[in-house]
């Protein structure tokens, strides 16, 4: 047959305005699926991302074994990395990217690296949401570690799923300095369910935590993030540091909510919903920066600090890193608002 050019070439897929992330996306054979979800293996030439942000982040390399989270959290910042792949913010949740050559990929990345540079697992998607129950990536990413040393390593997640690991994670603690953050947002089962529909129940993470303490490593709370009016109050703040006390958690830190664009219309809709008399505060608040003020960074950083010594919670960082200045939004609505006492 003759080769004839396609009438409408910009609706082809392999279209030159098409990134090669996107493509890879397009590419992807359906592997599975769950509950409203998809799950696709996809190529990805490494697995070791680099950081850039204004966030001022105490690591300097990433490792996301997935694309995508299942949890469904509604103030998820990480949305926006479905955009590479030419994908909607909302599908996120939906379709879920696998790396399955995440392992033989760090091993190569690894040996370019110095001793003692700084590593997050799972800053863009949780290393442990349930496709890792039958995928084992992220597992396979802890073997090469276990297998190297002297690496400052941190991983962050909401799931039980992780002490399923508890003997590889001791020996990746005795080769490299390892440090768990469990995400515990709130103590209050009923908001947990509607912020994060899809991960496990506040009390099951810190469950996890004592598992881990009791395992002997070295693991905290991230009672993060803390959104002004709902989980910013001592009361709410405190329920999260006695249950973290009582766990034997190592530490307790806490940020303030940082909302990318992509994350409004998703959180926007979670407080017109749920707490409908914030809304317009929200979106004073967040439609000019993803920043909070430095005020009320201020403010809560002096809060948190309170509880944690209330509760005897450790730093979050043995050797606490250098200060680094935040940039202030252009236009400072944060003053305005009320801070909930």
């Amino acid at each position: 047959m003759a080769k004839i050019p396609a009438l409408f070439p910009i609706l082809e897929s392999d279209s030159p305005r098409m990134g090669p992330l996107a493509k890879a996306a397009d590419r992807a054979p359906l592997d599975s699926t769950g509950c409203l979800t998809e799950y696709r293996p996809i190529e990805t030439r490494s697995i070791l991302g680099k950081t850039v942000s204004r966030r001022g982040l105490p690591f300097t390399h990433t490792i996301n074994p997935y694309r995508g989270c299942e949890f469904a959290c509604r103030y998820c910042y990480a949305r926006y990395a479905h955009e590479f792949l030419e994908r909607t913010p909302e599908e996120f949740e939906h379709k879920i990217y696998f790396k399955p050559n995440a392992a033989w990929l760090l091993k190569q990345e690894l040996a370019q690296l110095k001793p003692g540079t700084e590593i997050a697992l799972g800053t863009a998607t949780d290393p442990y949401q349930p496709l890792e129950r039958r995928q084992r990536i992220t597992r396979s990413i802890l073997e090469v570690f276990a297998r190297t040393q002297g690496f400052s390593l941190g991983i962050v997640t909401k799931s039980a799923l992780i002490t399923r690991d508890v003997e590889l994670l001791q020996e990746v603690s005795r080769r490299h300095k390892l440090t768990i953050h469990h995400t515990v947002t709130t103590m209050n089962t009923d908001l947990a369910r509607i912020l994060e529909p899809r991960a496990p129940r506040p009390d099951l993470r810190i469950s996890t935590v004592a598992r881990l303490r009791a395992a002997g490593l070295r693991s905290g709370v991230l009672c993060s993030p803390l959104m002004p009016g709902i989980t910013d109050s001592r009361s709410s703040i405190a329920a999260v540091a006695k249950a973290a006390a009582e766990a034997g958690a190592s530490f307790m830190a806490s940020n303030a909510l940082f909302l990318k664009p992509c994350s409004l219309p998703t959180f926007f809709q979670f407080v017109k919903e749920n707490f409908p008399a914030q809304l317009a505060a929200y979106e004073r608040r967040y439609k000019e920066s993803a920043f909070v003020s430095p005020e009320y960074r201020k403010r809560v950083a002096e809060l948190v600090d309170s509880v944690c010594r209330e509760y005897k919670l450790g730093r979050r960082y043995e050797e606490m890193p250098p200060a680094r200045e935040m940039p202030a939004p252009e236009l400072d609505l944060q003053a305005s608002l009320p801070f909930a006492s």
